[in-house]
């Protein structure tokens, strides 16, 4: 059996390419927003007043259950936080 390579987790599992972006799209959101609470040292109770959510939903970000969010969710969580989100389209 022939072993496959893929640039990311993603590529393995998801072929379409544009569900493919939106996955690594938010993964990459919530790896940020992650980190922006950790390094605040927030509790989930404090980001979840930060974030307009509730606490289960910082456990579910935390957890980095993909599924539970949407790329605009998360841009407005982001934002939230004091990150700055930028586009880049490339033809």
């Amino acid at each position: 059996m022939k072993s496959k390579t893929f640039e990311s987790v993603w590529d393995a599992l998801e072929e379409n390419p544009v569900k493919n972006k939106n996955l690594k799209l938010r993964s990459q959101l919530m790896q940020a927003i992650s980190k922006s609470i950790e390094d605040q040292q927030l509790t989930q109770q404090q980001a979840a007043k930060i974030l307009h959510i509730s606490q289960p939903r910082v456990s579910a970000l935390l957890q980095g259950k993909l599924d539970a969010f949407r790329l605009d969710s998360l841009v407005n969580m982001a934002h939230h936080l004091g990150l700055d989100v930028s586009v880049n389209i490339a033809a």
